[in-house]
């Protein structure tokens, strides 16, 4: 099995996936152990004089003030991840959860927290056991960390709450604790505020979100191309010289991808054929890299501060390398919540551009001799009719969901935490958004597959044949009549998820960007 070793100096979008995806063991290298040592032993200074620092021997956030004497501090440290772990609504994903345990790892391996190399062996333990803890969806306003889902994983640790054990049933956090050899945690100075204050939840779905639009911004490209094919379009305007006076980089990364499909294609350029004279193709076709392009250029800033957060120890207070346990802002989620916000604004775009332009191609009126709605026998069948209103209601949604959550705050903690990032809100909403996505990519899909069938007498490009065939072995089925749909878009919703769809065509074309 593929190993992460954690170190001091951050982890990698490649180890998040690889933990939170694909169950890699997790373990702590020298180096970490040996940090956590040294700040451990700081800490432990600290909480041995008269002053008071806050995080070690004073309460938290608005309750900073008092003075927490020795004798009570370990149950304070129990005490705020109890009531700390105060979630409610649906359970948080798995692949989530795991991604949310293992950058707090990340975090803590720094020698940034204090916490003591034990408790950073018990993460690792109960990650690589398959121990996930139940986290609900509602409970982080994004700033002091993913405080409410964080403390559900801490209070796992300590062999409270409950938790989903390999098997995939839910039980009792210290039966499965018990179970896999694993002794709960009996947290010290510092140590309960440490496991709970960081970005982990936030940074944790941006990069898994990442990971899936790249692939679906390279299946849009596809479904683009396919489009532009069925509806006779030009593929003059995918031009690099045209690309390279404007140049974005993600624009010319889709324009190529386009050209790449479309290569040998017997559809393109019919332009001034009786059949479907015209000038130009629209918006819709003509900017596609544009649009997608752009979307592109979001994922590459996004990933940059994505590095940059996977490369932070994020905790407050924090332990500095000359012995200063120092106070922060370094928890609040305002970098991370505005590109997850950035990316389901291009993604709710790149849906709506996917869904205009299969309307183009069920329109008799603008689809230049296809079939109404591409229907076998239009007035008895409907065709595609209602597939379209399906990639229009979520469309609408990813309207919806476009709308910022990181330009709201709601004052908290008595006025102390008095704005926040709503960060764990805009990576939810980001994950339905990307969710939604696919459908729409699929049902162009879909759509475009059809239509290109349906063009009798010309030759589809050869990357767009190897697409369709793929399809087809998958049980996306082509042209006939009206049939239970549902299962057809089911199928290829599939198709485009899995993947098989850019790998259909890359087998043609090489690798696409």
């Amino acid at each position: 099995m593929h190993t992460v070793v954690v170190g001091t100096s951050g982890t990698t979008a490649e180890d998040v996936i690889a933990v939170a995806r694909g169950n890699a063991r997790v373990e702590l290298s020298g180096e970490a152990v040996a940090a956590l040592g040294r700040a451990r032993e700081i800490v432990e200074a600290l909480a041995a004089k008269p002053e008071p620092v806050y995080g070690v021997s004073t309460g938290f956030g608005a309750l900073a003030s008092r003075h927490i004497s020795p004798e009570l501090r370990a149950q304070l440290q129990r005490n705020i991840v109890r009531s700390h772990a105060a979630g409610m609504g649906p359970r948080v994903e798995r692949e989530v959860v795991r991604a949310l345990m293992f950058l707090r790892l990340k975090t803590v391996a720094s020698g940034h927290t204090g916490v003591r190399p034990s408790v950073a062996q018990t993460m690792a333990d109960v990650l690589n056991a398959g121990i996930t803890p139940v986290v609900h969806e509602y409970g982080s306003l994004g700033c002091s960390g993913d405080l409410a889902p964080l403390s559900h994983c801490a209070l796992a640790l300590m062999g409270e709450g409950d938790a989903e054990g390999p098997d995939g049933t839910v039980r009792p956090a210290g039966e499965l604790l018990a179970e896999a050899g694993i002794a709960p945690v009996e947290l010290r100075e510092k140590e309960g505020l440490a496991l709970l204050n960081g970005t982990d939840g936030m940074l944790g779905m941006l990069v898994m979100a990442l990971a899936d639009l790249g692939k679906l911004y390279t299946s849009a490209d596809i479904t683009a191309a396919l489009t532009l094919e069925a509806l006779l379009g030009t593929e003059k305007v995918l031009q690099p010289e045209l690309h390279a006076i404007r140049p974005h980089p993600g624009q010319g990364a889709s324009a190529a991808n386009m050209a790449a499909v479309l290569a040998g294609s017997g559809l393109t350029g019919h332009f001034q054929e009786e059949s479907a004279p015209r000038v130009q193709d629209a918006y819709s076709v003509r900017c596609a890299p544009q649009v997608a392009g752009a979307g592109r250029d979001t994922m590459a800033h996004a990933a940059l501060v994505a590095s940059r957060e996977l490369a932070a120890a994020v905790d407050n207070p924090v332990v500095l390398p000359d012995g200063r346990v120092e106070s922060n802002g370094n928890f609040h989620g305002a970098p991370v919540a505005y590109v997850l916000d950035f990316l389901a604004i291009a993604a709710a775009d790149l849906g709506s551009i996917c869904e205009r332009r299969t309307d183009r191609l069920l329109d008799k009126n603008r689809s230049h001799g296809l079939p109404p709605f591409l229907a076998d026998d239009a007035g008895v069948d409907s065709g595609l009719m209602i597939a379209q209103y399906t990639q229009a209601a979520l469309v609408s949604e990813m309207k919806r969901l476009a709308v910022p959550a990181s330009a709201d705050s709601i004052p908290s903690s008595a006025m102390q935490e008095d704005h926040v990032s709503m960060g764990w809100s805009a990576a939810r909403k980001l994950r339905t958004a990307v969710d939604n996505l696919t459908r729409i990519v699929a049902i162009e899909m879909y759509a475009a597959t059809r239509a290109i069938e349906l063009r009798h007498g010309l030759t589809p490009a050869p990357a767009s044949r190897a697409a369709i065939t793929a399809a087809r072995a998958a049980g996306v089925e082509g042209p006939g009549p009206d049939r239970f749909l549902a299962p057809d878009l089911a199928a290829a919703d599939a198709f485009v998820r899995s993947g098989a769809l850019v790998e259909a065509v890359e087998s043609v074309t090489g690798r696409l960007a």
